[in-house]
């Protein structure tokens, strides 16, 4: 059993979202706003959040995620939106959102979504997997921790979970597709969400993301993970 706070100021959309997430089998405390989310986060911190992106008052649900990361950089966070733009669901995933829905939603779609998350956060590696390095990277893939030269990374649930698809098939060249598929679960969804990780992890592993030298892109395919000292390829 998982607790998860949902934050909407929705009533309707805010019960029946609980409704499904408790025959689920799940515990959930609901919300409406960003302060009381973020007292809630703080005082029981939930194993998940489903996060409504237009919230009441001075904090909006990106501040809101923002400042979740901040406080609690793994906790897994899947935003809800109105909006159908990309811009939105983008500007989402880039403070740190690990998934979206966009309204209206099929709740079984949403419960579907925090399902897989859970999953990633439950899978273990097994007993004797030794720590993916490469390039000054550590990822003790047992104890979800990732460094770098020596020094801990604060990656999401998704960043270390694609970080560690990458390392593990070094000088592959990965599709969206398939990176959509092996490391959120879904065979379908919208690829931009792998470009916007991609972006976010770099800025924490290169020394300039601008022109990153361990992610490569793959013009018309994906991505690849390169060692200083392999053959370049297209940043």
């Amino acid at each position: 059993m998982h607790h998860i706070l949902v934050v909407d100021d929705d009533p309707t959309v805010a019960e029946v979202v609980t409704g499904y997430l408790q025959k689920a089998g799940h515990t959930v405390t609901s919300v409406e706003d960003g302060p009381t989310a973020l007292a809630e986060a703080a005082a029981a911190r939930p194993d998940l959040v489903v996060l409504d992106l237009m919230l009441p008052g001075g904090l909006d649900g990106l501040e809101v995620c923002r400042r979740l990361r901040e406080a609690h950089d793994r906790l897994p966070v899947i935003m809800l939106t109105a909006r159908g733009d990309e811009e939105d669901r983008v500007l989402g995933l880039e403070v740190g959102a690990d998934d979206y829905v966009t309204k209206p939603f099929s709740p079984r779609e949403l419960v579907l979504r925090v399902e897989s998350v859970l999953r990633r956060t439950r899978a273990a590696a097994p007993a004797s997997a030794p720590p993916l390095r490469a390039a000054g990277l550590a990822l003790d893939t047992m104890g979800r921790r990732a460094t770098r030269n020596g020094t801990d990374l604060a990656l999401t649930l998704r960043e270390f979970d694609l970080l560690a698809f990458l390392l593990r098939h070094p000088g592959r060249a990965c599709t969206r597709e398939e990176l959509m598929r092996e490391v959120w679960g879904w065979d379908f969804g919208d690829v931009s969400t792998v470009t916007v990780h991609v972006r976010r992890l770099r800025a924490k592993i290169e020394d300039d993301p601008a022109n990153p030298a361990l992610i490569r892109t793959v013009w018309g395919v994906g991505y690849r993970f390169e060692e200083p000292g392999e053959a370049a390829g297209n940043g």
